[in-house]
């Protein structure tokens, strides 16, 4: 069976934000690799409002606004002027790893591994999905933060997105001032910077160098 991909994210964000920054657009779509990203405006809410997946066998997957994608995918789009290449990876955070995990799994999404160690900002586990050429990144939140967000009974949330950049330098460029100090990666040999919010994104967004390793 085919496995699931990413047909398309929205996001709650002005395209002119975007063009602004180097990528290239055609009306309020921007194609990042095989993906379709919807600039769909300011609206109530922030960041990532949904996305459609091809080949899934049920869009519950525990919170995270789904809809089936119909469309074929198409040929991965070319360097944009900033130097993106494409999504590296979508970031989703969870009150209860596990639950989630079973939901997309569910789905039919592929689990490559999870992740029991805390990470710099302190979430204690993480699980990795491979959805085509982007990493879908689960990430359980710290108890504390369960505790004072209401409870573990909460739904899983879209957080953020990190894009693969053929030329860190060369994006980080496109980015200032509105970009923080570039810095080693979790992932070994790979490096990041996180866009601030003085960028006037809707969404977080970080900027990360070519993958050396595939996860799983």
């Amino acid at each position: 069976m085919p496995a699931p991909t990413i047909e398309q994210i929205t996001l709650a964000d002005e395209p002119s934000r975007w063009s602004a920054f180097g990528f290239t657009l055609a009306g309020e779509c921007c194609l990042l690799g095989s993906v379709s990203v919807q600039l769909a405006g300011e609206r109530p809410g922030s960041g990532i409002s949904r996305w459609s997946l091809r080949e899934i066998d049920t869009a519950e997957l525990d919170g995270l606004p789904t809809a089936i994608g119909e469309q074929p995918a198409p040929a991965p789009a070319g360097e944009h002027p900033n130097g993106v290449i494409a999504i590296d990876h979508v970031v989703a955070i969870t009150p209860q790893l596990d639950r989630t995990v079973a939901a997309l799994q569910r789905a039919g999404l592929d689990l490559r591994r999870v992740r029991e160690e805390p990470t710099p900002a302190g979430a204690p586990r993480q699980a990795f999905f491979r959805l085509g050429e982007v990493i879908l990144e689960v990430v359980q939140e710290p108890e504390n933060v369960v505790h004072e967000s209401g409870g573990a009974e909460r739904p899983a949330h879209f957080w953020g997105l990190a894009l693969l950049c053929a030329d860190l330098e060369r994006t980080a460029a496109a980015f200032e001032p509105h970009l923080g100090m570039i810095r080693d990666a979790v992932q070994p040999g790979r490096r990041i910077a996180t866009v601030k919010r003085s960028a006037g994104l809707a969404v977080p967004l970080a900027l990360m160098s070519a993958a050396t390793e595939a996860v799983g």
